[in-house]
Parts: C-alpha cells; structure tokens; sequence
C-alpha cells in the first residue's frame, strides 16, 4: 500500500482530474481517502436521482472519498455554502476547483479495479482482481 497526497489547483475539474492521474499513474486500485479544498461549483447525484444537480455557488468541501481505477472513479463528496448549508452526494464531471484542493490516495499494489455492469443493480459496479 502507497499514499500519494495530492493538490488539484483552480480551474481543474475533480473527477476527470483524478481519473486521468489514476490512468497517467498507472493506478489500478485506489481509494480516495480524504479531500478538502474549495470549489467554484458542482455537480453532484442525489440518492435515487439519474441526472446531476448544480450547485453554482462557491463551495467548501467537507469530506471526499471513493473508489478509483483504470476504468473510472466512484467518489461522494460533501460540500458547504456561504451560508453553512451541507450538500452531499455522487460526484459528477463539473466540480471545479476554486483556490486548492487536497486529497490523500492510498494505491493498492497487489489489486486492480475493475467496473462491470451488475444487472442486480443496472450499474457499473466495483470488481476487485487480486494482482500478483
């Protein structure tokens, strides 16, 4: 197991910059074990929900973590206002960074992530291939 501490800087997109490091890394399991930062705005799925919710407001982000490998990320978030007010949910493309955020990767050596459709649940789910 390996940490990787890492700071997206303004303008970067969240989750396509964290799938493109797992990918230019060569990270085949990771987890997204804590963010903080700030964001210009976000897109974020509510439970039960198909389609994104925008909050165009300037953010604080609360907590993030999740799931990342080569075919993709499986992150949540939650997020503050100015006025203190708590969203939380899936994170989609379009949460762009404000002034910074930090975020702590723990890379598995010995595993790979893989997402494959569960037709139980009509997702790509999480597969985990042990490596030798």
């Amino acid at each position: 197991m390996q940490t990787l501490p890492v700071r997206l800087v303004p303008g970067d997109d969240l989750r396509n910059t964290l799938e493109a490091l797992a990918r230019n890394k060569a990270l085949g399991a990771a987890f997204v074990i804590q963010g903080i930062g700030s964001l210009n705005g976000a897109n974020l799925r509510y439970a039960g929900i198909n389609q994104p919710a925008l909050l165009d407001c300037d953010l604080e982000i609360l907590t993030l973590a999740g799931s990342l490998g080569p075919d993709g990320a499986h992150l949540h978030m939650s997020v503050s206002d100015s006025a203190g007010r708590v969203y939380g949910g899936h994170v989609s493309a379009g949460c762009i960074v404000r002034t910074t955020a930090e975020i702590l990767l723990v890379s598995l050596d010995n595993f790979r992530f893989s997402r494959e459709f569960d037709s139980g649940t009509g997702f790509p789910e999480l597969s985990i291939y042990a490596q030798p």
